[in-house]
């Protein structure tokens, strides 16, 4: 197989996975009974699957800590409170994606999602033996 041809595989198949945990996240906030730091846990992950989409050839490891950077600093930008950004944290996308206002236990709940990621990755590996870093030759 081409090179481009099993990156262009292997992006749609973490664009599917984007999607579906947006999904996953959405749905979790409409039911009643799953609590709301599931969603975001599941921010972490769609973060991950987001780095790795575009970084393809990067290893998880750094992937992790990209993705695990990026969802602290929104975290932590709920901190500043300007009328412009206010705005756009008021509407549904700007709310979505930059949050309401800071707490401790999102940060550690992201640790736990890009944990969660690291681990069904590694676990996924030694139990198949599919090298998911392995350069593409």
């Amino acid at each position: 197989m081409k090179l481009e041809n099993r990156n262009i595989k292997t992006r749609f198949g973490y664009g599917l996975l984007i999607v579906a945990v947006i999904a996953a996240g959405i749905l979790s906030r409409r039911i009643a009974f799953v609590p709301l730091i599931t969603g975001d846990v599941l921010y972490a992950v769609m973060m991950f699957f987001m780095v790795k989409f575009l970084l393809i050839h990067t290893g998880k490891g750094k992937v992790a800590a990209i993705s695990l950077s990026v969802c602290c600093l929104i975290e932590l930008s709920q901190l500043y409170d300007a009328v412009w950004i206010n705005q756009i944290r008021n509407t549904t996308l700007g709310g979505l994606v930059l949050g309401h206002g800071f707490l401790w236990s999102d940060i550690l709940a992201y640790t736990a999602g890009t944990a969660l990621c690291l681990l069904v990755l590694y676990a996924g590996k030694r139990r198949t033996g599919f090298k998911t870093d392995a350069p593409l030759r």
